[in-house]
């Protein structure tokens, strides 16, 4: 390497440990029950909530934060399916989104525990809010959702076609990864990108992930150690709609694909593949991705407690950092200029840890001001 490399990447990574001390709020504290994944915020500032899963208790999977307590929604009974196939009820949800037109979008992967999903599990589910009744319920096709399908994170744009698409990551670590294309309108979806080298783990020989200090690999009693191999994962729309960014969980790189080749059926997966762009090293590794309206692009970073985010120049900085941030998940800006996210300890469970359940409560849903500048918290 020249030295004009590294003064090249110095001048591209602003680093923020000189700027004044920034505001890291707690919203929520979870003294008990489930981890949290999920959380979105609607344009009149209600807070949801969903917890997958994946072996705790979970009451309801997804829930309204309403004067500091998890209620259910949109009500108690469709968060209790009579089976892992149930149409009309929310098996195990990932991911919650409210989208622009201020509705709330509820992905369930259908696959509690990561086992084998049915049709009637899988689905993608529409809330109206100003009434709380569902609207609208997408289920997936076997060839869109396949038994190894883990539906992770949705991205929402309205701005084509008769309804709007969204996106959808595949990040199963038991079969082929991609990205969901979902034509809202007409309830139809497809895969692209599938198994394509972007949307896949990093081999251990190119990446030894890091989480408080330590390997993150599944780690059973009497085995040795395995890397984790979930694929495609975080996930957001550039400020113009032009680019899908995404990122496996386990790399350290992220991606964009043009969103008008995923929205052409005409094209074919190599067609598609030819507009993929490796964007670069994004400074860690990621769970959850996230635009804004200014072109900027967030980031969490659970191998350093920290949320980054890139600039329209490339340019990367570190917004937040805080010994408390173990393992941030989902992310979500708000219309009230607040990102929002969750921490959840995910590398703590039992899986990672040789049998030994290290989670310790609370988990927390954070915000902080996007407009405040770089903060640091030590």
């Amino acid at each position: 390497m020249t030295n004009d490399f590294f003064a090249a990447t110095q001048e591209r990574v602003k680093d923020s440990s000189d700027t004044a001390r920034g505001r890291l709020e707690v919203v929520h504290a979870f003294d008990g029950g489930p981890m949290p994944t999920g959380v979105s915020v609607s344009h009149t500032g209600r807070i949801f909530v969903n917890f997958p899963k994946w072996g705790d208790d979970v009451p309801a999977t997804v829930v309204e934060l309403v004067d500091g307590k998890p209620v259910p929604y949109p009500s108690e009974a469709i968060n209790r399916p009579a089976d892992d196939a149930d149409p009309a009820a929310l098996v195990s949800v990932q991911s919650i989104v409210v989208d622009p037109a201020d509705r709330l979008w509820i992905l369930d992967t259908g696959s509690p525990l990561f086992q084998p999903t049915q049709h009637g599990g899988p689905k993608l589910v529409c809330v109206d809010l100003s009434t709380d009744e569902v609207v609208q319920t997408i289920l997936f096709d076997r060839d869109v959702a396949l038994a190894t399908t883990y539906l992770n994170d949705v991205r929402f744009d309205l701005r084509h076609g008769d309804g709007g698409f969204a996106y959808i990551t595949d990040s199963s670590d038991q079969g082929p990864n991609g990205i969901i294309v979902v034509d809202l309108a007409a309830g139809r979806a497809w895969r692209r990108l599938h198994d394509h080298p972007s949307t896949k783990a990093v081999p251990p020989s190119e990446m030894v992930p890091m989480a408080e200090g330590r390997a993150f690999a599944e780690r059973t009693p009497g085995e040795p150690a395995k890397q984790v191999a979930m694929g495609a994962d975080g996930i957001a729309i550039s400020h113009d709609g032009e680019r899908l960014w995404y990122c496996p969980l386990i790399s350290r790189r992220w991606y964009s694909v043009a969103t008008s080749a995923l929205r052409d059926r005409s094209l074919s997966d190599e067609e598609v593949a030819a507009t993929v762009i490796d964007e670069g090293d994004k400074g860690g590794a990621a769970d959850g991705l996230e635009t804004d309206d200014e072109g900027r692009i967030y980031a969490t970073n659970w191998e350093h407690n920290a949320i980054t985010r890139r600039r329209p120049d490339g340019s990367i900085e570190t917004l937040v950092h805080d010994e408390r941030m173990l393992w941030p998940d989902t992310i979500s800006v708000a219309k009230d200029r607040h990102l929002y996210f969750t921490a959840n300890q995910l590398h703590r469970q039992e899986k990672y840890q040789g049998g030994e359940d290290l989670r310790t409560y609370p988990y927390y849903l954070f915000r902080f001001a996007v407009d405040a500048g770089p903060v640091l918290l030590r």
